[in-house]
């Protein structure tokens, strides 16, 4: 499967040069390019994208408070001429940070860093947390849902339930996006252990867990591509 992308860059001539960048590299499948990052949550809502090539300073709303703003952002690779910006941007947990101008090499190092990025949540079949006192191993497939409370987090599992001290956040950067989805502030799910779906609520293992207002149109799009 392709890296699902979008080109986020106010200036034409810049927006040319990575769109032909991303042509070049098999990888790579570009999806949409936007000058305004104003207009970038709205199409993220409805369509499934892994990485956003995102410049930093850009008028209205730069690069950095757009995936502020972003529940659940995907990927990112930040592109920017102010070299300033660079702590702030690995702040956000990005891959990568290109400085511009941006060689084609430069470029195809960020990428494989995207494709390993990749491939190491893909690969994932556990995580290790810390509950009771104990390093839990945690098979994903185990995994039915995970509830926040506070600064803790529950953990539901098919023979159990462990209480860590953690955050949704940080919990979810380290699942992978295709088995698992945050339906709520306060829940992601496991795909593949949703029962059915009725109105707003997701019903799982006895259990009927709410879909968030901000997080209906993403979840809805992936369900119904689930169930095709």
């Amino acid at each position: 499967m392709k890296i699902r992308c979008l080109l986020i860059d106010d200036e034409p001539l810049q927006q040319e040069i990575l769109k032909d960048y991303i042509s070049e590299c098999p990888a790579l499948e570009l999806k949409a390019t936007f000058t305004d990052a104003e207009a970038v949550p709205e199409y993220l809502k409805t369509h499934e994208t892994d990485l956003l090539f995102l410049d930093i300073n850009m008028p209205n709303l730069n690069g950095v408070e757009l995936v502020k703003r972003l529940p659940h952002p995907p990927m990112i690779v930040f592109t920017t001429a102010y070299s300033e910006y660079a702590v702030e941007g690995f702040n956000l947990e990005a891959v990568d940070y290109l400085l511009k101008p941006i060689s084609f090499e430069r470029f195809s190092k960020a990428v494989s860093r995207v494709v390993d990025k990749i491939g190491v949540h893909a690969k994932k079949q556990f995580l290790f947390v810390k509950a009771d006192k104990k390093d839990y191993r945690i098979l994903l497939d185990d995994i039915f849902y995970i509830e926040a409370m506070g600064d803790y987090l529950r953990i539901h599992l098919a023979d159990k339930t462990l209480v860590t001290h953690s955050t949704l956040k940080s919990l979810e950067n380290q699942l992978p996006a295709n088995r698992f989805i945050r339906i709520h502030k306060s829940y992601i799910v496991a795909l593949s252990k949703i029962d059915y779906v009725e109105g707003n609520m997701v019903n799982m293992k006895n259990e009927s867990l709410k879909i968030g207002e901000n997080y209906r149109i993403t979840f809805f799009s992936k369900w119904k591509n689930l169930i095709k």
